[in-house]
């Protein structure tokens, strides 16, 4: 099949020089379709991607549930105000709260996820614990690009380009559950982590890490905030990610792999920590017909056909390869992770020259390090597809060690 585009790479880049605010780096590929785990760009080249969509493409491109879904929904309604009730949105509520939370807000990315879970632990503060505000988060941790996510973020080269940032946040060592027992003060609202950080590098706490801070919030009457936007819907080998450390949080976050594709976000948050009224938060476009009915396909799919357990599966294979290549590639230091999320680590910082070389090979990644790169295959991917990947990966780290 010919599925080369009218227009060439070149000419959509040129497209993009002139009209782009140029704020992303990017490599010079125009992708123009993709179906499962593989893409293809204007010239026709194939590409296996194992970052398919910044992991917001968890079953794959154009998964055929969720493109029914949009199909179908988008002949009916696409959007109308939340002054309305639409019956995608209370489906998709009722199929996410079901599975241990309250309710739940939707929004249209992680970062307002995260901003909104922030503003409804402020709430929870000023109604239930004297007016406490601050929150602990992690160092290495990250939970978007609005000025309040960034703030929360606790990686200083996000902040110092847009300082002053709001306050109200103390950034501890993650994984260490002295030093947020140390920087609990009266005035501490919340703790907020990411179960497995992300983009600080694929860091796995210790068994006991999640339980103990649980246990620690419990005891100070603070929130636990979980923010799932890259380890939720199955990524870490269980439908959330906190499902793995035996705990609970009081408000979690969800985006990226939670619409299958399309840009949704939310948070959920248990009954006792539903602080917002009528007027105290709101979204134009959240929780609209055509995400939520998308989303809940995407959702129904997982679910109904234990994709988590495939991950689970797909995971330790796709860890095994990894472990072998860094037996035999010295310049590979160190291999981590869960699930299907997984890192990379080099021992000098050839990442730029490995991504490269990839790309040319037909293999997709992410550059989360300078000596550091990031797998998110689809929760769908083969195990010949990842073989195919680990056989790719080899000879990219080889040619950048020449």
């Amino acid at each position: 099949m010919d599925i080369s585009a009218k227009r060439s790479s070149e000419e959509t880049i040129s497209q993009f020089q002139q009209h782009v605010i140029p704020n992303y780096g990017r490599y010079p590929i125009s992708l123009v379709r993709g179906e499962g785990s593989l893409v293809w760009d204007a010239e026709g080249n194939e590409y296996l991607d194992l970052f398919p969509g910044w992991g917001c493409n968890i079953l794959g491109h154009c998964p055929p549930r969720v493109v029914s879904a949009v199909q179908e929904q988008a002949s009916k309604l696409v959007h109308i105000p939340n002054t309305w009730y639409t019956e995608p949105q209370g489906d998709f509520a009722e199929a996410l709260c079901t599975r241990g939370f309250g309710q739940a807000f939707f929004c249209n990315s992680g970062a307002e996820a995260n901003e909104g879970a922030i503003k409804l632990a402020k709430k929870y503060g000023k109604k239930n614990k004297d007016g406490a505000h601050e929150i602990i988060t992690a160092l290495n941790s990250f939970h978007g690009r609005t000025m309040m996510n960034v703030a929360a973020t606790g990686q200083p080269h996000y902040q110092e380009l847009f300082t002053p940032i709001p306050t109200g946040f103390t950034h501890v060592e993650y994984n260490d559950i002295e030093a947020i027992k140390k920087a609990t003060t009266k005035n501490t609202v919340a703790v907020m982590l990411e179960p497995v950080q992300g983009e600080g590098g694929v860091n796995v706490p210790s068994e006991n890490y999640l339980s103990d801070v649980r246990a620690w919030c419990d005891q100070n009457d603070m929130l636990l905030i979980l923010d799932e936007v890259q380890t939720g819907f199955g990524r870490l080998g269980s439908l959330f990610g906190y499902q793995q450390f035996n705990i609970e949080p009081d408000i979690m976050t969800l985006a990226k792999g939670l619409g299958g594709g399309v840009p949704i976000g939310a948070f959920l948050a248990k009954d006792s920590a539903c602080a917002f009224e009528p007027g105290d938060h709101g979204s134009t476009f959240g929780g609209n017909a055509l995400t939520t009915a998308a989303a809940h396909a995407s959702c129904k799919y997982i679910i109904d056909n234990d994709i988590p357990s495939e991950a689970k599966i797909k995971g330790d294979h796709l860890q095994a390869g990894l472990l072998k290549l860094m037996d035999s590639i010295s310049i590979i230091t160190d291999v981590r992770g869960m699930g299907l999320l997984w890192a990379v680590e080099f021992a000098d910082e050839i990442t730029p020259k490995v991504i490269e070389n990839a790309n040319n090979l037909g293999l997709l990644m992410n550059p989360t390090r300078p000596n550091l790169i990031r797998l998110m295959p689809p929760l769908t991917v083969s195990i010949n597809e990842l073989d195919e990947a680990l056989n790719r990966l080899e000879s990219a780290i080889q040619m950048a060690t020449k």
